[in-house]
């Protein structure tokens, strides 16, 4: 089995949607209103190669972002507090076929660990794949709702036809709630709730190392460490983030968080958690 990385592009942010701050001003205001940007940062989205077949975690976004209209400008979100880059050629689908393997027929699951459209932008490319998805986060995401959440409901396939999953309560080390992706249980999902309400993590065990694909439960590796949760977060974000720490101290670690632009040295160099 072989874990791989995919940056489809790259996103900014405000400071204050990176690391939330102190203060009686709502965390979403400090967002809007920042006048701080933080710098660029890659969009990750990860492979597993096994044995049963290719696992896609997270779609990436597309490069529709910088299509006139395609974003709603007239959600303050999108209108003050986030840019892409993306182009044609960073998308999940092309990057793809260069490693070889074809969205259309060779992937055989993608699992979302959430649907915030940096994530899911790329979800066109996998037709015939089953696409798992937690069940409250696909609801939390949808119509009306959803698009005044900041998600992007309209911009899904229209063929979208998930697998949605209610993770059971079955412990996973430090984990309260998992599931197995793959039959020898090398491949697991875990909840990790925070970044929103509903988010997953997949954890893969690779020679003896867990890579740990963390979606935005933090969005770098320090931040973890500092148990320093998000700007936009829930009040479960510290939990998690324990949680993760308290895992790694047991098992060799590497942290992969989708927007950490240490992870490419991270993966070369197999640099585990180290405290």
């Amino acid at each position: 089995m072989k874990i791989l990385k995919i940056q489809t592009g790259k996103v900014r942010i405000k400071e204050n949607q990176i690391s939330k701050s102190k203060g009686y001003v709502p965390q979403m205001l400090k967002v809007l209103f920042g006048n701080k940007w933080a710098d660029w940062v890659p969009i990750y989205a990860w492979v597993i190669d096994h044995e049963e077949g290719v696992i896609v975690v997270d779609t990436g976004e597309t490069y529709k972002t910088s299509v006139r209209g395609y974003l709603p400008k007239w959600h303050p979100y999108y209108a003050l507090a986030v840019d892409f880059d993306v182009k044609p050629e960073d998308e999940i689908g092309p990057q793809l076929l260069k490693m070889g393997i074809n969205p259309d027929k060779d992937v055989k699951k993608v699992i979302m660990t959430h649907l915030h459209t940096d994530h899911a932008g790329g979800l066109h490319h996998f037709p015939n794949s089953e696409i798992i998805i937690d069940k409250n986060e696909y609801q939390n995401a949808s119509g009306l709702k959803g698009i005044l959440a900041g998600y992007l409901p309209h911009r899904w396939p229209k063929w979208l036809k998930p697998t949605l999953i209610d993770l059971p309560n079955n412990r996973y080390f430090t984990f309260n709630k998992s599931m197995p992706v793959t039959r020898d249980g090398k491949v697991m999902m875990v909840a990790t709730p925070g970044h929103v309400e509903n988010h997953i993590s997949v954890i893969a065990e690779v020679d003896g190392l867990y890579y740990f694909m963390a979606g935005d439960t933090s969005y770098t590796e320090k931040n973890l460490l500092e148990l320093t949760p998000d700007g936009i977060g829930t009040k479960r974000s510290i939990d998690t983030l324990k949680s993760i720490i308290s895992f790694s101290k047991i098992n060799p670690t590497i942290y992969l968080p989708s927007h950490d632009p240490i992870v490419p040295q991270r993966m070369a160099n197999k640099e585990i958690i180290s405290f």
